[in-house]
């Protein structure tokens, strides 16, 4: 699975609006609205590069509001809820 985390500047007066058009996307798992330069974060999963520019640039830029992007492509996913599940496994409660 490929993650990609999306920076996104947006009309300030519809930013909830905004984000819940860009959560109801196929391959956007989470939206953040966020405080410093960027006004919502997306993460973005899908199963091959190649869908990357058919979901930001083909549907996320095109939201009504969103002014623009950059995105971040992860190579590797820490998490503490892996790593908590790891622990976890034939021990019981």
């Amino acid at each position: 699975m490929i993650t990609a985390i999306v920076l996104i500047k947006a009309s300030v007066d519809r930013i909830p609006e905004i984000a819940e058009s860009i959560a109801a996307l196929a391959n956007v798992t989470e939206v953040y609205s966020v405080t410093g330069g960027w006004d919502l974060i997306a993460m973005v999963r899908v199963r091959a590069h190649e869908e990357l520019a058919d979901v930001i640039p083909g549907q996320v830029n095109k939201v009504p509001g969103v002014a623009h992007t950059e995105t971040h492509v992860a190579f590797r996913t820490y998490s503490s809820h892996d790593l908590d599940a790891a622990f976890a496994i034939g021990l019981d409660d």
